[in-house]
């Protein structure tokens, strides 16, 4: 009877040392997980590329004579208040003279008010004044130097010759004294054209 005792109980030893080292495997047993490495890539810098380099912007204050596009007779015939010296310039046929592009002028261009006191003086209307053509070949070369002669480079107090042969003189306070003695006062400067400029005056010169 004790022998059979101590047999059953080393069975049971036996077995239960037997599960212990199954538990124990268990335990050890690596678990494999499936786990997927994400490759990262990392894109290679890329440098900045360099701002285009700004356009100089324009001046507005630069120079404008090379804007210029008309004539000193297409400059008069479009100002509103050079009808008179248009028309005078047109009857005499001094108008093909300031169309000429080989020749730098300077007009000292008498205003249609300027014209007035020239009609009063003559006894004429502005019709009889436009149809003697003598008379008008012989006044308006004196408006007309035959070089081109800026506000700044006018040379104050000196002889100054015009296209009909005659002088006139202008003081630095823009007086103009013609052969006369009369006075005209410089009233608009440089009004560019593409074969000169254009002064606006007061009164009509008169070479004698």
């Amino acid at each position: 009877m004790l022998k059979k005792n101590l047999l059953s109980i080393a069975v049971v030893t036996a077995a239960m040392s037997l599960a212990a080292c199954n538990d124990k495997e268990a335990a050890t047993d690596p678990v494999e997980t499936d786990t997927t490495t994400e490759e990262v890539v990392v894109e290679p810098a890329v440098g900045t590329a360099p701002e285009a380099e700004a356009e100089p912007m324009a001046d507005p204050m630069a120079e404008t004579d090379g804007m210029a596009t008309q004539t000193i007779a297409e400059v008069a015939a479009g100002n509103e208040n050079l009808t008179i010296l248009t028309a005078a310039l047109q009857a005499a046929g001094l108008d093909t003279m300031l169309m000429d592009q080989g020749t730098k002028y300077t007009v000292f261009a008498p205003t249609d008010d300027a014209f007035a006191p020239v009609l009063e003086k003559l006894g004429v209307t502005k019709e009889e004044l436009l149809a003697n053509t003598d008379l008008l070949k012989k006044v308006l070369p004196y408006h007309v130097v035959p070089m081109e002669v800026k506000a700044a480079d006018i040379p104050y107090g000196t002889d100054i010759k015009t296209a009909n042969g005659a002088t006139i003189t202008i003081s630095d306070d823009s007086v103009i004294t013609d052969a006369t003695g009369g006075k005209a006062n410089i009233t608009g400067t440089d009004i560019m054209a593409t074969n000169g400029v254009v002064h606006t005056i007061d009164a009509v010169l008169m070479p004698e």
